[in-house]
């Protein structure tokens, strides 16, 4: 089991320990072996028991727990909680602002054991006559609903191109082409149908083929003939193979691949997009659209119209891609809350061919992930400095911070501390619940801080987990432009934020856009490939990203900063 899971059962345990109010020290165990652990790099499945008891936070007894998880994969005591407990109950806990207490609260003096009984009370006001509610957590609590209830049946970007891969590596032995397509392949943020493409002469062989995998559960109701419809067992979204022939494939991924409104498109030859797919014998994607006298549009965004009206101002060929990038600027360490240490984190940024590194740990505010004291700050860049001393001229490591942004808009640090850092991302942690007056003001007054470069994650929102708090996103950006700040589409699948939508917005306001991972670990880097997708869905073309300038012209960009803000 890896890392992330291991910890995920830890912290489920000690959360059902508090729920049913059991020992307080053994739930304490449980939550301080959880919070450490989410840190390490130790490979916690390979550990035995004498050597994990040696990590930060972890007794004998957790330690125990730990083998027996990584053994089983389970743990009994788990196991014994669970079944104790409701599965309504459970999902109470994804709701936005309860916490164990509240949720106790809830069961135990209401009875509420699911998600309907628990709208049913919020509708009918009886939430906000518990002590410790009241009207606005109540109606906190229906709009939260409301949201997960949107987003049942959806996954995120990177866990749908995570299924689809995993079904095309099954299906492939089988079938001589297999290609991915439908929202995973238009790069959709948030997909509510794997969709794959099979090729096959023989629909019918082919279903009792897809019969015949037992990880593949068939909705008998909404297949047909050709269509298998069903879900892959331990996703929740529906899955959707389709059959064609041979001569098929090409002209069925195109159309696959489009959203209805795209495909709709009349060109200069009369015919809409869809029909100049079903006509010639060239089914290829660049001859449908020359057929139909219109531009070529990259899957990415293949939405609706706006593609060509983007297509008058650019080419297609501009669009940022990975091979643009030549730096990373929003990452954390080990001096925060992230997983490795600077040096790790910027020789593996080396290793995938980028030439800068900029580290942006959390600030003094953020005491939830270890935020830097300003005695630290001076510490970190010591070992920036001794870092780079080792380094040629052909990388170096930039010293940022993810500065929090406070409730009047003010960033965190005094000005004599934030002119000591390269650059500066400012982002919105803590009190997310804003109007969009309240929000917008606090983020205007960010951006006309002198030492803001980046406004980092503009919305907050955690997608499929939390709404972004709503802004006047016109205002943020105009701001943006008179200011010379740098917004962030921050590229962790979790956040994609700012919305794609926005981007050619910027782009024409003069805005930059950084595609930042928001990396807490080697792997988080990666994150960035995910950015690149929404990137180019939103039409960001290289000229306009900030870390695709190579490193003699964002050293100068830096340096030019800090001496306008010396005068």
């Amino acid at each position: 089991m890896s890392n992330a899971e291991i910890v995920d059962l830890l912290e489920l345990t000690a959360r059902l320990m508090e729920l049913h109010e059991r020992d307080a020290f053994k739930t304490r165990a449980f939550q301080s072996a959880a919070f450490n652990l989410d840190k390490t790099t130790a490979d916690l499945s390979q550990l035995p028991v004498d050597e994990l008891v040696k990590l930060p936070g972890v007794g004998k007894s957790v330690a125990q727990k730990i083998h027996e998880i990584s053994q089983t994969g389970r743990l009994s005591d788990l196991d014994a909680l669970l079944a104790e407990t409701p599965a309504g109950v459970l999902d109470m806990f994804r709701i936005k602002g309860l916490g164990v207490k509240k949720v106790r609260t809830l069961w135990r003096e209401l009875g509420i054991d699911t998600l309907d009984a628990l709208r049913q009370a919020g509708e009918e006001g009886r939430i906000a006559t518990i002590k410790g509610f009241g009207a606005s957590t109540q109606e906190k609590i229906l709009d939260a609903l409301t949201f997960l209830q949107e987003q049942q049946g959806k996954l995120r970007m990177d866990r749908a191109d995570e299924l689809a891969q995993r079904l095309r590596e099954q299906l492939l032995p089988h079938f001589e082409r297999v290609d991915v397509s439908g929202q995973v392949r238009r790069r959709v943020q948030e997909v509510d149908t794997v969709q794959l493409l099979v090729q096959t002469t023989d629909p019918l062989s082919a279903m009792l083929t897809l019969r015949g995998m037992p990880e593949l559960l068939i909705d008998e109701r909404e297949s047909s003939p050709f269509v298998w419809r069903g879900r892959f067992a331990g996703y929740d979204v529906p899955v959707e193979l389709r059959f064609n022939a041979p001569d098929q494939m090409d002209r069925q991924l195109f159309i696959q691949s489009a959203a209805e409104s795209h495909l709709k498109q009349p060109g200069s030859a009369g015919v809409a997009l869809l029909q100049a797919a079903y006509t010639g014998n060239d089914a290829s994607e660049t001859a449908i659209y020359e057929r139909a006298g219109l531009p070529y549009v990259v899957p990415e965004m293949r939405e609706d119209d706006f593609a060509f009206r983007w297509s008058t101002q650019h080419h297609h060929t501009n669009l940022v891609t990975w091979d643009d990038l030549r730096g990373t600027l929003h990452n954390h360490s080990t001096w925060s809350d992230g997983k490795e240490s600077v040096a790790s984190m910027a020789a593996y940024t080396r290793e995938l061919g980028l030439s800068y590194f900029g580290i942006a740990d959390h600030s003094k505010t953020a005491t939830y992930a270890h935020g830097l004291s300003v005695e630290q700050v001076m510490a970190q860049h010591t070992e920036i400095d001794q870092l780079n001393a080792g380094f040629g001229d052909d990388f170096r490591i930039f010293k940022g911070i993810e500065s929090d942004i406070l409730g009047d808009g003010s960033l965190d640090y005094d000005d004599e501390i934030l002119a000591r850092f390269d650059y500066v991302v400012a982002s919105v942690h803590q009190t997310l619940n804003m109007s969009i007056e309240k929000a917008t003001t606090r983020l205007l007054r960010a951006i006309e801080n002198p030492y803001t470069t980046i406004l980092g994650h503009p919305t907050g929102r955690l997608l499929l987990a939390r709404e972004g708090y709503p802004i006047d996103h016109r205002a943020i950006i105009d701001a943006c432009a008179e200011h010379n700040v740098v917004i962030e589409i921050n590229a962790s699948p979790y956040r994609l934020d700012i919305d794609w939508r926005w981007i050619d917005y910027a782009m024409q306001q003069g805005v930059m856009l950084s595609i930042n991972p928001d990396a807490h670990s080697l792997a988080g880097l990666l994150d960035m490939h995910y950015g690149v997708d929404i990137a180019r869905k939103g039409g960001l073309t290289a000229e306009m990203t900030f870390n695709a300038l190579p490193l003699e012209k964002m050293q100068a960009y830096l340096q030019q900063r800090r001496s306008n803000l010396v005068k």
